[in-house]
């Protein structure tokens, strides 16, 4: 096994789920956060630019697997098939969602894609979690322990997203002067206490079932129960405290350590990498790699601040059809509204 390709396919992993899971949390928190047509508006002004820059992690991780450990990609995609066939189901119905939402002004459509992104975020975070528990469990995602390694995937994205949208679904008129309420954001920020307790809890019964002989079918126990151990720490870090605060970063390390957790713990087949292949994708992706990550930054701190209920995602376009003209002032110029949520 070579060091360099394994540490550069965790870093791709790792990019992806602490960022996807800020858009995907979210996401499969709709229908607890957002109660009113102007807080939906705002949650999926919140995620959906997020999720164009947190694709590319996921885009390249494929890349890197697909051309430099074709023996994981074999056995992890051909045992797993069912699994990631749902995933990539509901990873194109949520995006759909946060495409086609602001497209029309009609409540059916508005709540048909919804819906989408609700159902599709839901069948991201399972997905995952399906793929991490059967991993560790030798290949079976319907084993105890690989359902609890699922559940407990699931309570991180549901942190994640929590988190974020503690920050991200203030009212931009509310941090200059407090007039406008900012109930899906103050929910947001009661949500990251329980979850974390959820999730110790969560963890704990892993812990359990994975200490229970054949569990880590062929994988390494002390490995996982590390990484379990970072999972604990930081959730335990955010369990007495509400808001974006500590669970910004705590779960951002929750979420971090999933991807080396599972490919240390599960002991997967990874072959060495011809000397001209690894040559060639280095060139390739070297001047690349430093994009991302610039770019990603810039994207992660302009999207820390509050989301507006306006925008291309947010509703429809400028150029809809069922938008309608209306004054400003008398005489003055004219713009476009809508009535839709």
């Amino acid at each position: 096994m070579e060091l360099v390709p394994v540490l550069f396919l965790t870093a791709l992993l790792v990019g992806y789920f602490v960022l996807a899971g800020c858009d995907v949390g979210l996401g499969m928190l709709v229908p607890y956060l957002a109660r009113t047509r102007g807080e939906r508006r705002r949650a999926v002004s919140a995620a959906a630019p997020y999720f164009l820059g947190t694709e590319v992690w996921l885009v390249g991780a494929i890349g890197v697997v697909a051309g430099l450990f074709p023996e994981l990609k074999t056995t992890v995609v051909t045992g797993l098939w069912p699994v990631f066939s749902a995933l990539l189901a509901g990873w194109l119905l949520r995006d759909a969602g946060l495409w086609f939402r602001a497209r029309a002004e009609a409540p059916a459509w508005h709540g048909l894609w919804d819906a989408a992104i609700v159902g599709g975020s839901w069948t991201v975070a399972v997905c995952w979690g399906l793929v991490g528990g059967a991993l560790l469990a030798g290949g079976s995602p319907a084993s105890p322990f690989a359902l609890a390694v699922a559940a407990l995937v699931v309570v991180l994205f549901l942190l994640r997203g929590a988190a974020f949208g503690a920050e991200r679904l203030v009212p931009p008129g509310r941090e200059a002067d407090g007039s406008e309420a900012a109930d899906a954001a103050d929910a947001a920020a009661r949500l990251t206490r329980v979850l974390a307790r959820v999730g110790l809890a969560v963890l704990a019964v892993a812990a359990v079932l994975g200490a229970l002989p054949g569990a880590l079918d062929g994988g390494r126990p002390l490995a996982a129960g590390a990484g379990a151990a970072l999972v604990a720490v930081a959730l335990a870090a955010t369990a007495g405290t509400e808001g974006p605060g500590r669970s910004r970063h705590a779960s951002a390390v929750a979420m971090g350590v999933l991807a080396p957790a599972v490919a240390v713990g599960a002991a997967l087949p990874v072959e060495p990498v011809p000397g001209a292949v690894l040559t060639l994708v280095a060139v390739a992706l070297a001047p690349v790699v430093p994009l991302m990550v610039l770019g990603q930054v810039a994207l992660y701190r302009m999207l820390r601040r509050p989301a507006s209920a306006t925008g291309f995602f947010a509703q429809a376009a400028l150029g809809s059809p069922t938008g309608r003209l209306r004054p400003t002032a008398v005489g003055g110029p004219r713009v476009r509204e809508s009535s839709g949520g």
